[in-house]
């Protein structure tokens, strides 16, 4: 069984108006010395899976059929083997 921690984020050529809201937000409160903040997605899926290939390749099908728009998002993950 592997843990799959699954990032996305927008394409640096994307605007980020979530991102860029929060920033504003941040910078009236004081808090001058943020420079950047990018908003994005977080997901965790448990696979199961003989090897960690077998788990990737699951991860960038789901990632590729559901979790991600490809205009406009990439995706990176992490997988951990974690006890059945």
């Amino acid at each position: 069984m592997y843990l799959a921690q699954i990032y996305v984020h927008h394409k640096a050529s994307i605007l980020d108006p979530q991102g860029e809201a929060v920033l504003n937000a941040l910078q009236r409160l004081g808090y001058d010395k943020v420079d950047s903040v990018k908003q994005g997605k977080y997901f965790e899926v448990n696979i199961k899976a003989d090897s960690e290939d077998e788990a990737s390749k699951v991860v960038n099908d789901i990632a590729k059929d559901l979790l991600v728009n490809h205009n406009m998002e990439s995706y990176e993950f992490e997988l951990k083997e974690v006890a059945k």
